[in-house]
């Protein structure tokens, strides 16, 4: 099995920033692409930012400039830098990633149990 964990949600006032960590455990072998999607109340979950394991990256045009996608993958973390938050960015955020794992060797993709994100004065 897999699990993915995040921290590092919290509240914070609008212009303040947050940084957001995901580690990876249990029987990994290798991962490919992480991402972090968010979901705000009686919204779709939406994809918010992703890195390959080459280090390329993607940002939702919403947070292009302002939030920053990176990964560690001595430790199996992908972090997120998020500054100049707006109270839009309000949502609960979710790690993602598609994990080659197991014995015999498996992919699959997996997710986390989602950080609070509150942003508000």
């Amino acid at each position: 099995q897999v699990q993915l964990v995040e921290s590092g949600g919290g509240l914070v006032q609008p212009g303040g920033s947050l940084r957001l960590s995901c580690a990876a455990s249990g029987s990994i072998f290798s991962i490919n692409t992480m991402r972090w999607y968010r979901q705000a109340p009686g919204k779709e979950r939406e994809l918010v930012a992703s890195i390959t394991s080459g280090g390329t990256t993607k940002y939702a045009d919403s947070v292009k400039g302002r939030f920053t996608i990176s990964r560690d993958d001595a430790k199996n973390t992908v972090y997120l830098q998020m500054n100049s938050l707006k109270s839009e960015d309000t949502a609960v955020y979710y790690c993602n990633a598609d994990v080659l794992w197991g014995t015999p060797r498996r992919f699959n993709n997996w997710w986390g149990q989602g950080t609070q994100v509150t942003v508000s004065s």
